[in-house]
């Protein structure tokens, strides 16, 4: 059974497992890297004393939360494609749907962050003549994403570990790479899954316990 293990070291197999982490990472980064702005931008905009703008944030939220990423992925790829008439790469269609959860899921983070700064802020700032942007930028914001910051890691964190959901729409990432592997040993590797999708976990777990204990020390540290 052991010798399966084999299987890795044959070619550039362990090689095509790590190419296929690092896709599932530059997925996930990327669509961080979108939400945080996003995100930020959505936060402030809930936080509207407008009940049509909190309508239309709610409705976002409430069905990005419902609807699963996978639904998305094919909403996104398979029949927004073909409605548009646009040549979406598999890649981008992850990315746009991550990207559209992650913004969802930030901007909800970033309006109860900014919610809870003391009305004593906003009373100080006015007294000294900060008021409109640059309210936010110098007074609301700074004090509400400092305790955002363990949140956002660990969003990253979940991120990452969803990219699997991406096989199923044709994105060569890990586990997409661990079942050609196993495809293609079947017959001279028959327990070879055990192992390369122990490897996949192993691989994930590098990846992803750093930093969730990243964002817990943070959260021991500002509390």
């Amino acid at each position: 059974m052991f010798s399966d293990l084999q299987v890795l070291a044959d070619g550039n197999n362990f090689a095509r497992l790590l190419q296929g982490l690092g896709v599932s990472i530059q997925i996930a980064l990327a669509s961080m890297g979108m939400s945080v702005v996003l995100g930020t931008l959505l936060g402030v905009v809930m936080t509207s004393r407008s009940k049509i703008v909190r309508a239309i944030t709610q409705t976002y939220l409430q069905f990005v939360r419902i609807m699963p990423q996978l639904v998305l992925l094919f909403l996104v790829y398979f029949d927004a494609t073909r409605a548009w008439g646009l040549n979406l790469d598999a890649s981008v269609a992850a990315v746009i749907v991550f990207t559209l959860w992650g913004t969802a899921e930030l901007g909800d983070l970033v309006r109860g962050a900014i919610e809870s700064v003391p009305q004593h802020q906003y009373l100080s700032a006015a007294a000294l003549g900060i008021e409109g942007r640059a309210l936010y930028r110098h007074v609301v914001l700074p004090q509400a994403l400092r305790g955002l910051l363990p949140a956002t890691i660990n969003l990253t964190n979940r991120m990452i570990m969803t990219t699997s959901l991406v096989a199923l729409i044709g994105v060569v990432e890990v586990l997409k790479v661990a079942q050609q592997i196993i495809d293609a040993n079947r017959f001279e590797y028959p327990s070879a899954a055990l192992w390369i999708y122990g490897v996949v976990f192993l691989l994930y777990f590098l990846v992803c316990f750093p930093i969730s204990l990243a964002a817990r020390k943070l959260e021991e540290r500002w509390s």
